[in-house]
């Protein structure tokens, strides 16, 4: 599984980082998503991607 964000379509809402905090984070500067590991196999990932409000967030198997 391959986890990729687009940061153009991210609005800061940050609902993936409290989901998985172990794959995502928030910029410092912007608020807008980082992706610290786009291989984790994490189960909060699917559910992360299910809660952001733009679909800034993607999986890829």
């Amino acid at each position: 599984m391959r986890i990729t964000a687009d940061r153009t379509v991210c609005v800061g809402a940050g609902l993936c980082a409290l989901t998985a905090p172990a794959v995502f984070d928030q910029g410092d500067d912007d608020g807008l998503v980082e992706v610290l590991d786009p291989a984790a196999d994490d189960p909060a990932v699917r559910e992360a991607v299910d809660l952001c409000p733009s679909g800034a967030l993607a999986l890829t198997e």
